[in-house]
C-alpha cells in the first residue's frame, strides 16, 4: 500500500515500525524510542531503533487490558498515560522498556463517558500537562452540568493545579505549541448530522486562558447551530484559524522546528486527518498542511495522499511527531503501522 502514497517532489515515504496495533498518538522519548499509544488495542507500547538506522528493530509493550489509552507524554524520564477517566505515569521508564514500571495514577476523577472520551496528551512550555475532555455526545450541552467537558484542561505533572485552559472545543485530539510564540494551536472535530459538507473541522489558537471557541452555539465560525445556536452569535466566539475539510477527523498535529524539508514547508501545521465516518463520499484519510504567515494561515493544501482508493480505506493517519533529524512520523491505527516522511535534495 505505501507505494500508492503520493508526495510533493523531493519526498519519501518508508515503514518506520509494523504490526504496532491501533498504533495512535505519538511522543518522543530518549534517543531512538518513540511512544504510541491505542484506543481499540488498549495497549501502549515502546518502539525503538536500536542501531539508528531510523527504522525499528522492536517493539515492548508496556502496558495492556487500558481503557482507551490513546495519549502518551513524556518528560523528565517518566511516561504519562491518559485513558478515559484517568491520567497515570511510568516512573523512571527509559532503563525499564522490557521491565515496565507499575502505573501510578495522578489523576483519576475525569469524567467517565466514552463518547469522545480518548484523550491527547503533551506538555506545554509552562510545564503543565495539557488533557482535553471532549463533549460526550455529538452535539449537546453538557458543559452546563461540567465545565470540563468539550475543553482543554490542564495541571501540573503531580495532577496539581487543575484547570479549564480553554472552552467551547468538541472533541481536541491533537494540539502542538508555536516553536517561536508558544502558544497553543489545537484540531477540532466538527459535529456531524448538519450536512455533508459542513461544518468543517478547525485548526485553532488559543494564546491565552480562557477563550472560548463557539461549541455547541456556533461551528467553524459561522454556523449556528439549529438547536443551540439561534440566541448565540458566532461573532462572541473565537473564529478557527484555519477551516479544514467537513467531517475530514482532524486529529494529530505537529509544527516542525528542524530546517530539514524545504523552506516553504517549514512555517506550517502538518495535521493528520483520520477520514470521515459517515459521509456519501469518504474524505481526508491524509495529511494535509497549513502554511502560516505569522499566526495568519495563508494556505491549506494536501501535503500526502493515498491512504484512500476510491471508497476502499488503506491506512487512517492519526498522529505526527517531528524526529531529532527532522522527518515526519505518521501514525496509521488501521494498518498497525508508523510511517516515516524523509526529504532528500
Amino acid at each position: 500500500m505505501i507505494h500508492l502514497i503520493k508526495l510533493p517532489e523531493g519526498f519519501k515515504i518508508e515503514l518506520f515500525a509494523t504490526d504496532v496495533e491501533n498504533a495512535r498518538s505519538l511522543a518522543q522519548g530518549p534517543k531512538g524510542v518513540i511512544f504510541v499509544g491505542s484506543r481499540n488495542a488498549g495497549k501502549v507500547y515502546a518502539v525503538v531503533d536500536e542501531d539508528g538506522d531510523w527504522k525499528s528493530d522492536k517493539t515492548y509493550v508496556l502496558a495492556e487490558g487500558l481503557n482507551q489509552p490513546n495519549g502518551v507524554a513524556y518528560r523528565d524520564g517518566d511516561l504519562y498515560i491518559a485513558e478515559i477517566s484517568k491520567v497515570s505515569v511510568m516512573r523512571g521508564i527509559d532503563s525499564k522498556l522490557a521491565n515496565p514500571p507499575n502505573m501510578q495514577a495522578i489523576k483519576d476523577d475525569f469524567p467517565d463517558e466514552k463518547h469522545h472520551g480518548w484523550k491527547y496528551i503533551a506538555f506545554g512550555p509552562d510545564g503543565k500537562l495539557y488533557v482535553p475532555v471532549g463533549a460526550p455526545c455529538n452535539i449537546c450541552l453538557k458543559e452546563d452540568e461540567d465545565k470540563r467537558f468539550a475543553s482543554i484542561t490542564r495541571m501540573n505533572a503531580d495532577g496539581s493545579d487543575f484547570e479549564v485552559f480553554a472552552h467551547g472545543i468538541r472533541n481536541s485530539v491533537g494540539f502542538d505549541w508555536h516553536p517561536k510564540t508558544k502558544e497553543l494551536w489545537f484540531t477540532d472535530n466538527g459535529r456531524d448530522w448538519f450536512g455533508e459538507n459542513k461544518p468543517f473541522d478547525e485548526l485553532n489558537r488559543a494564546p491565552e486562558k480562557g477563550m472560548h471557541f463557539g461549541y455547541p452555539y456556533c461551528h467553524s465560525g459561522e454556523f449556528s447551530d439549529p438547536k443551540f445556536g439561534d440566541d448565540k452569535s458566532c461573532e462572541k466566539y473565537t473564529a478557527p484559524a484555519q477551516n479544514l475539510g467537513a467531517h475530514v477527523a482532524s486529529l494529530g498535529m505537529s509544527f516542525i522546528e528542524k530546517k530539514v524539508f524545504p523552506e516553504e514547508f517549514r512555517n506550517s501545521v502538518f495535521i493528520a486527518e483520520h477520514g470521515s465516518w459517515n459521509k456519501t463520499v469518504p474524505d481526508g484519510y491524509r495529511i494535509t498542511r497549513v502554511e502560516l504567515n505569522g499566526n495568519l494561515a495563508v494556505k491549506y493544501e494536501v501535503f500526502a495522499e493515498g491512504w484512500l482508493s476510491g471508497a476502499e480505506r488503506l491506512g487512517r493517519p492519526v498522529d505526527v511527531l517531528e524526529m531529532e533529524d527532522g522527518s515526519l512520523l505518521v501514525s496509521d491505527d488501521h494498518a498497525n503501522c508508523i510511517y516515516r516522511i524523509t526529504y532528500t535534495k
